[in-house]
């Protein structure tokens, strides 16, 4: 691994947790609001957009902290 990513490897879990945790967050409160008797679609998109965003984030991180190494 090099050495700038094991430098690193602690603030980019720090910050992995972060996103997880507000990804978790952002999907119950996705199911909270499309559970609800009146549904507002546009709050329930942009959650939905901010949702992949954060995957998107959380999967470069753990690319960058395990990279697939060719055997």
């Amino acid at each position: 691994m090099d050495d700038n990513i094991d430098e690193l490897r602690p603030a980019f879990e720090v910050r992995l947790a972060e996103l997880k945790l507000e990804h978790r967050d952002l999907d119950l409160a996705i199911h909270r609001l499309a559970a609800g008797p009146l549904i507002d679609e546009l709050a329930l998109k942009r959650l939905k957009k901010r949702k992949l965003l954060l995957k998107d984030q959380i999967v470069m991180i753990q690319r960058q902290l395990d990279p697939d190494v060719p055997a």
